[in-house]
């Protein structure tokens, strides 16, 4: 019996290939398509489900927010942390999308595309896809602000705040490096003027876009009550649970592992295998790195290991990685966790000397961080099939580097600009902080009406709230 199986398939297989020796041509022509359909969908699948992974970092940033602040706040935090992305989403497809990725004009900013539909084209991802993908990052960029203004800021401010960095401040960036067509655009020897700027994953596009505006919004926002004394000595303002913040950052860790790996933008060939599997490994690794740099910094600093300090060591060395997952070994993406932590610590004391209020180190981690990784891909990176994109130490010239400053300083210029032209006049107009009284109450109550844990904060008589906040009051007192 097992003989006679043998011979039949021996025959099978025979005339299988007298069938592809024969018609070679022709019957490569028909496989080709499902093969090319295939690569499609696990391209699509693969985006989505990375670009759901990235979603989900909003209640990452969500839960640090919150566990790094006072509980009397916490309502009005979540709030903010669900409707920028919210207002991101419906603003990107409307306009944002288009400037972004529409027809250049000039290398500046797209022209078409708005109102995204379904532009799919035969043979290629859906266009809806990508674009899923892409608003994760936009939300991302929008929410790092919200933790650096927390616990003084006006709602409706912020909510003006989310619409434009949503529709124009963030989309241009994208448009310069991402598109394909902008003046800053990834390496591409054929194109002329190309600056060479890289950036795989967003250390700058993402995260340094969301630290400008916060670094801007902090500073014309002002300190909260209480954060710096009469001698102008910082005073920590603890926030309510570590509980929270940690689970937070586990949250914002698992994120990454779509925000990264998810931008190799396909999965169907053992190429892009490869590709994802050392930008999952130099993420995890920078991400360990920052943290245990950043607690031996602060035990030295302090006599003391402080898991505040530790968890944004975290997040320093992820932010930090993101623009050279793709392209650096192992061995440099622990260098670059490891140099992210200690930064962090040092950005937070600058902060601090400038009486600038940062309540979650949004700045340290996404601004200051956002740089370091950013510039780290012109001393590490080796870009495969690029002609001169090698890090200095590397064993390649400066021609990278250069690029790499040439990027930070034109997107930090054009986000510290922007950013300060909408805070400004937001702060001329409508006012951008909430009153002394309404800050001393609580946020939650003075532009919610609410408490997030009525069993420790109980809501004061109606007459006394608007007598702190000029606001009507529609909730009841407990």
């Amino acid at each position: 019996m097992v003989k006679r199986r043998m011979k039949l398939m021996l025959g099978v297989g025979a005339l299988a290939g007298l069938l592809i020796g024969t018609t070679g041509t022709s019957f490569a022509q028909e496989i080709d398509p499902a093969i090319a359909e295939m690569g499609v969908v696990t391209d699509t699948m693969w985006l989505l489900l990375t670009a759901f992974l990235v979603f989900f970092m909003q209640a990452g940033f969500a839960l640090i927010e919150a566990g790094s602040t006072r509980s009397k706040n916490m309502i009005n935090i979540m709030f903010k942390n669900l409707i920028d992305f919210c207002i991101a989403a419906l603003v990107f497809w409307m306009i944002g999308w288009g400037f972004a990725y529409g027809a250049s004009a000039g290398g500046f900013i797209g022209t078409d595309q708005f109102f995204i539909g379904d532009m799919r084209e035969a043979g290629s991802v859906p266009t809806l896809a990508s674009w899923l993908f892409q608003v994760v990052f936009a939300g991302t960029a929008a929410t790092i602000v919200s933790g650096a203004m927390a616990e003084r800021t006006r709602f409706s401010a912020y909510l003006i705040y989310s619409v434009v960095i949503s529709l124009i401040i963030y989309p241009v960036v994208v448009h310069w490096v991402w598109s394909g067509a902008g003046w800053l655009n990834d390496y591409d020897p054929a194109t002329t003027g190309d600056f060479g700027f890289t950036d795989f994953a967003g250390s700058t596009i993402v995260h340094s876009v969301g630290g400008w505006a916060a670094l801007i919004g902090a500073w014309l926002l002002g300190p909260r009550m209480g954060r710096f004394g009469p001698d102008g000595k910082p005073r920590e303002i603890p926030g309510h649970s570590a509980a929270l913040a940690t689970l937070g950052v586990f949250t914002l860790w698992l994120g990454w592992y779509g925000f990264n790996p998810g931008s190799q933008l396909a999965f169907k060939s053992q190429g892009d295998a490869d590709a994802i599997a050392l930008v999952a490994v130099t993420t995890t690794l920078a991400a360990a790195a920052g943290a245990v740099s950043a607690m031996i910094a602060s035990w030295i600093k302090t006599g003391k290991p402080e898991l505040g300090v530790t968890l944004n060591g975290v997040l320093a060395g992820l932010v930090a990685i993101t623009a050279g997952c793709a392209y650096m070994r192992p061995i440099d993406a622990v260098i670059v966790g490891l140099v992210a932590g200690p930064l962090y610590l040092i950005s937070t004391g600058w902060m601090e000397s400038l009486k600038i209020d940062d309540p979650v180190g949004a700045v340290p981690v996404h601004l200051v961080n956002g740089v370091w990784g950013t510039l780290a891909v012109g001393l590490f990176a080796t870009i495969p099939g690029n002609t001169g994109t090698v890090g200095l130490f590397a064993g390649g010239g400066a021609q990278l580097l250069i690029a790499q400053i040439v990027g930070v300083l034109a997107i930090g210029a054009w986000c510290a600009v922007t950013s300060f032209i909408l805070f400004f006049s937001i702060k001329r107009t409508i006012g951008l902080r909430v009153s002394a009284e309404e800050e001393e109450l609580g946020l939650d109550i003075g532009e919610h009406g609410a408490v997030a844990y009525p069993d420790i904060h109980k809501m004061p008589e109606p007459e006394m709230i608007r007598a702190a906040t000029g606001k009507p009051v529609t909730g009841t007192a407990k």
